[in-house]
């Protein structure tokens, strides 16, 4: 279905702030103030309506990380949704692949010495142009509980950083590197060439809603460019710190099975909670393309 391009669209007024809390062909349930909503009322496996197409970009711009319970999907289908918000991703670590490049696996068991996003992180920062977004379909969750993932709102954590520090952020540029976590934490084999490496700024600004955003995280981000090493290490585990330690920052999502989460990851960061060993996860991920790299403050 051809519409409008979404990213044309102003967001409305809402209940809670400017984010809208009615939309015409669903309802939603918030998971906090300031981030996240829980979407009833739609069916993913089928195309979306012109109504359903404007309101789910429209949740997405309020809320940032959209959930979507009860839902049916097939490969196809999970990627058609995707695709509502542009090209589909090819994940780094997929070059070796011989499945579906554009499905990122997620599964974790007994017998895995690690589990995916297990730490405060953005997705694929060390890319030129990271994902837009990520849309994560789990399938499996642990028998006994456990396996939430953690949202924080990067937005409210500018916002929460004295007028001192924004201004000496918004000058800076962080260099995000591949093999951090998938060479030193997952232990992969990379491509010819290497993981991605690239720089981004360290206060970018959001292209929908003009929002600043604090842009480093501790999966990828190893240095920023111009410190002493000392310095840019002090500087990034405090503000590490203050991400991971600061629950006003933060909603939970808890899964069961056959839910997928949508989240934007040019705003947010997420944590994998891994409390849930020996029992097993499994999911299916597709991330979207952005139209252009992270864009610092003028």
């Amino acid at each position: 279905m051809t519409v409008g391009d979404p990213n044309s669209q102003k967001l409305r007024a809402g209940a809670i702030g400017d984010r809208r809390t009615s939309y015409d062909s669903f309802v939603i349930s918030t998971l906090s103030p300031h981030l996240g909503a829980e979407v009833t009322g739609i069916d993913l496996s089928e195309p979306l309506s012109e109504d359903q197409y404007r309101d789910v970009h429209q949740v997405f711009a309020d809320w940032g990380v959209v959930v979507f319970r009860d839902q049916i999907l097939d490969r196809e289908a999970h990627k058609a949704f995707g695709r509502n918000f542009g090209e589909l991703h090819i994940h780094p670590m997929n070059h070796s692949h011989d499945s579906d490049a554009e499905i990122l696996i997620v599964k974790t068991t007994a017998k895995s010495p690690y589990t995916a996003g297990d730490g405060w992180h953005s997705d694929v920062t060390c890319d030129e142009i990271p994902p837009l977004g990520s849309a994560l379909y789990i399938t499996e969750t642990p028998e006994c509980g456990g396996g939430d993932t953690l949202y924080a709102n990067m937005g409210l954590a500018y916002d929460l950083l004295s007028p001192t520090m924004q201004a000496f952020l918004e000058g800076l540029t962080a260099v995000h590197d591949g093999a951090i976590p998938y060479v030193g934490n997952y232990n992969s084999t990379p491509p010819e060439g290497g993981y991605p490496r690239n720089e981004h700024p360290v206060i970018t600004v959001h292209p929908i809603t003009g929002r600043k955003i604090l842009n480093v995280n501790s999966g990828f981000t190893s240095h920023i460019r111009g410190l002493r090493k000392w310095e840019s290490e002090a500087l990034l585990s405090s503000l590490y710190n203050f991400i991971a330690t600061t629950p006003k920052l933060h909603c939970r999502v808890r899964w069961e099975p056959n839910t997928l989460t949508l989240w934007d990851n040019r705003c947010t960061q997420h944590h994998a909670v891994w409390d849930y060993y020996p029992h097993s996860r499994y999911g299916e991920r597709v991330s979207i393309v952005s139209p252009q790299r992270p864009v610092g403050v003028s």
